[in-house]
């Protein structure tokens, strides 16, 4: 362990093995180091932050300040990161807020460059590359393998997909679909370029899986598709209704599909938040008006109907077959074969859930 005379950490910190900690830095009373951790000279680390084994703190990095939410009261909530993740020189990271779950929680194997910012309650995967003052605000989830470009600035509940690519400087407004590359377009849209065929290749996908989703891009966003006068929401069913369709596709159409149903301003997280002044304003629906039907052999059960202070009308659903049967997909008012899913109803719907024989 090498601990600088000038630093400091503060009683109660759990510090782990062979950690060194820089001049100038502040370990505070509740964080927790993993070993083999490294804290560069004027690097602060405090508030109820656990950082995983091999992690590496850059200097001027600021990690648990409270979250720049008005919403935010003093509440107790925390930073959970995990192993291998490497924060350069200004990032800053803030724990969750009472309202968005408490937690801000980050994986493994992160790169952040010069001067990003995870704002309080996002979800970050594993493996993920930001560059230099990419901006997130908060409740958002970046799942696994996601490369995003400078200078890029992503929306509230925005959801970014697996191995997605951003170009830098682009803003994000609404859900990445996962697999894709994004660039800023005119003005201030962004829109989906191509497939992030390099990215995967080099996360191991096959050249059949890549050829796939490169044959589901042009049938949905190619510029014949775009104006064919299909609606997107049908050539994304049309690409799902075929048979023995590659996993990764039915993922991508899933993900387009949850977006479409239930995404307020194409963000699906919107349907989820636990705001009652704004959700207030959506006109939510009792619960009872959902209508839950099914195809075949199986049953559906609700997991949870939200309390009304939290998450009003937000139901999950579970399709559980019987012996002999197998799930799917959901069909009516929600698509897709995610299972359980959770659904907003805005307005009265109708959902089914279908089962096929086995064999």
């Amino acid at each position: 362990m090498s601990i600088h005379p000038t630093a400091i950490i503060e009683p109660g910190a759990r510090v782990g093995q062979n950690v060194s900690v820089g001049a100038f830095s502040v370990v505070g009373a509740d964080v927790v180091l993993g070993d083999d951790c490294t804290l560069h000279r004027h690097a602060i680390v405090v508030g109820h932050t656990t950082l995983g084994d091999g992690c590496e703190v850059f200097p001027h990095a600021v990690i648990g300040m409270p979250p720049q939410d008005i919403k935010y009261e003093g509440e107790r909530t925390s930073i959970e990161i995990g192993k291998g993740n490497v924060f350069r020189e200004m990032v800053t990271i803030h724990p969750g807020t009472g309202n968005g779950g408490g937690i801000t929680q980050i994986g493994d194997d992160n790169l952040m460059l010069v001067g990003a910012h995870v704002a309080h309650d996002c979800r970050i995967g594993n493996q993920c590359i930001f560059a230099n003052y990419v901006q997130f605000a908060g409740h958002v989830h970046v799942e696994d393998n996601v490369n995003i470009g400078g200078h890029t600035a992503v929306h509230h509940f925005v959801t970014i997909g697996k191995n997605a690519f951003v170009g830098g400087m682009t803003r994000v407004p609404a859900d990445v679909p996962p697999y894709m590359i994004i660039v800023a377009a005119r003005g201030t849209r962004s829109e989906v370029r191509m497939v992030n065929g390099v990215g995967l290749q080099r996360s191991g996908y096959s050249q059949d899986d890549i050829a796939a989703l490169k044959d589901a891009f042009m049938r949905i966003y190619a510029r014949r598709a775009r104006f064919s006068g299909v609606a997107i929401q049908d050539r994304v069913q049309a690409v799902l209704d075929e048979k023995d369709v590659n996993s990764h596709v039915v993922y991508l159409c899933d993900f387009l599909l949850r977006s479409f149903a239930h995404g307020r301003h194409g963000r699906y997280l919107e349907s989820l938040r636990r705001d009652p002044a704004r959700r207030a304003s959506w006109k939510y629906r009792p619960t009872d008006d959902l209508t839950i039907n099914v195809e075949g052999g199986g049953v559906v059960s609700r997991l949870q109907d939200a309390p009304p202070e939290s998450e009003p009308g937000v139901v999950e659903l579970f399709a559980k077959a019987d012996p002999g049967w197998r799930f799917v997909r959901w069909n009516g008012d929600l698509s897709g074969s995610a299972n359980p899913v959770r659904v907003a109803v805005s307005t009265t719907r109708a959902v089914t859930a279908t089962f096929a024989e086995l064999g």
